[in-house]
């Protein structure tokens, strides 16, 4: 059954629509899915088989993003992540300081903690440095912010997992191509962060008086804190050498990423001598993943409405009337969609799921993913969401302190996002 588009492209609309005005966003995107349905033409059953069609469609990226929760969980509670972190600053020094945050940022989201939670592990030792060193809030916050941006598309988090599943492409494809934009976005990071040291507000003796120091002692060692991530990515990393080299064990072997990444966690939690907190770091991690698996759920629902309907050819003809490039749909609908949303991985769902088979239609590669995928780190930052916030928090900055980091965030975002429409768009069809 194919629905009109324009009943599809109302539904989505609305699901946007209502998520800015605050509702729920699975409930946005349920509503928006069903009203966009009905609207293009469907009736009350085959309504339902569309929602129906859709859940099926993100089953298996559920699966691997709540694997992920179990890494997440471990990196964040076991210490891990903040051992990277200090031992990064502390080894880089004062002399390096913005190089040193945006990295530290950088390489704790890519291993797999949220990068809200990344700022909010950096920023109490980013606001001890920038008092010491004399560089401005938004110098700093520009400097965690676009290392988390940088970190947060190699990472084997939810929407790396989504860019992945939505082209059809093993998680460790599109880690592995964007990790030169995620080099590019570390320099610009750096080079715009050092442009910004003096400008904006300076980090104030009151910045520090409620900070508590972290029991280090408690923490683990660097060799202890790496193992996690190394074996998660050394085993992600075997079927890609597998299929390159020719070997066929390892691509008989095909290590998924639903048993890479908690069996790293587990691993890693006993090297740290953590096994007895297994049960609270699943805990934590379940709970971070479920609401991106109800998103997943939501956006899987407007997906299939929109992929159900006429739309993505009405849209393949309409850019191939203007004599737009069909390679610039993918940046621009990871652009489009998280900035709608303000969130980087509910906009790789939606764009991924209403646009990939616009997209591939151009006889665009599949790793026009890591185009989306870049695309949605873009302006993810926007007030309506609550990376906004939480970073706004966690720098003691007010309304209009933080939303003078959105121009430069953007940047940043930017930089990678260019990057990956030269590499794997533009060079991919010459």
């Amino acid at each position: 059954m194919v629905i009109s588009w324009w009943g599809a492209l109302i539904g989505l609309a609305l699901a946007i629509y209502l998520i800015l005005k605050k509702l729920n966003p699975v409930y946005s995107l349920m509503l928006g899915a069903i009203i966009g349905a009905l609207l293009g033409g469907a009736s009350l059953t085959g309504t339902i088989d569309i929602l129906v069609k859709g859940e099926q469609s993100v089953m298996g990226t559920v699966l691997r993003v709540l694997a992920a929760g179990m890494l997440a969980g471990v990196m964040m509670e076991s210490g891990a992540a903040e051992t990277l972190a200090r031992t990064i600053v502390d080894k880089l020094g004062d002399r390096m300081a913005i190089l040193s945050l945006a990295l530290a940022t950088m390489v704790i989201t890519a291993v797999g903690v949220f990068i809200p939670v990344a700022v909010l592990i950096v920023a109490p030792i980013a606001l001890e440095v920038g008092r010491r060193m004399h560089i401005s809030k938004l110098a700093l916050l520009v400097a965690l912010s676009g290392g988390g941006k940088a970190g947060n598309i190699i990472s084997p988090n939810a929407n790396t997992i989504a860019a992945a599943k939505g082209f059809g492409l093993e998680l460790s494809q599109v880690m592995i191509a964007d990790f030169i934009p995620a080099v590019v976005a570390l320099i610009v990071t750096v080079i715009v962060a050092r442009l910004l040291v003096k400008k904006g507000d300076a980090v104030m003796e009151a910045d520090l008086g409620d900070m508590v120091d972290s029991d280090t002692g408690n923490l683990p060692t660097l060799g202890q804190a790496v193992v996690t991530p190394i074996l998660a990515i050394v085993l992600l990393l075997l079927n890609p050498i597998g299929q390159v080299a020719h070997l066929t064990l390892l691509t008989k072997v095909n290590l998924d990423a639903t048993y890479v990444l908690p069996f790293a966690a587990i691993v890693g939690a006993l090297v740290m001598k953590k096994g007895r907190e297994l049960r609270d770091y699943a805990r934590v991690g379940m709970t971070r993943m479920t609401d991106v698996v109800l998103i997943l759920i939501g956006a899987g629902a407007i997906g299939a409405t929109i992929t159900s309907s006429n739309l993505p050819q009405l849209l393949i003809k309409g850019v191939e009337a203007s004599h737009m490039p069909g390679v610039l749909l993918a940046p621009i609908s990871g652009i489009l969609m998280a900035a709608a949303t303000a969130s980087t991985s509910t906009g790789v769902i939606l764009a991924t799921g209403s646009f990939a088979k616009a997209i591939l239609g151009f006889g665009v590669a599949p790793l026009a993913a890591a185009m989306v995928h870049t695309g949605a780190i873009v302006i993810d930052q926007l007030p309506q969401g609550n990376y906004f916030h939480v970073t706004a928090n966690a720098m003691h900055m007010d309304l209009r302190q933080r939303s003078q980091g959105i121009l430069y965030e953007a940047m940043v975002g930017g930089s990678a996002m260019l990057t990956a429409t030269i590499l794997y768009g533009f060079l991919h069809l010459i």
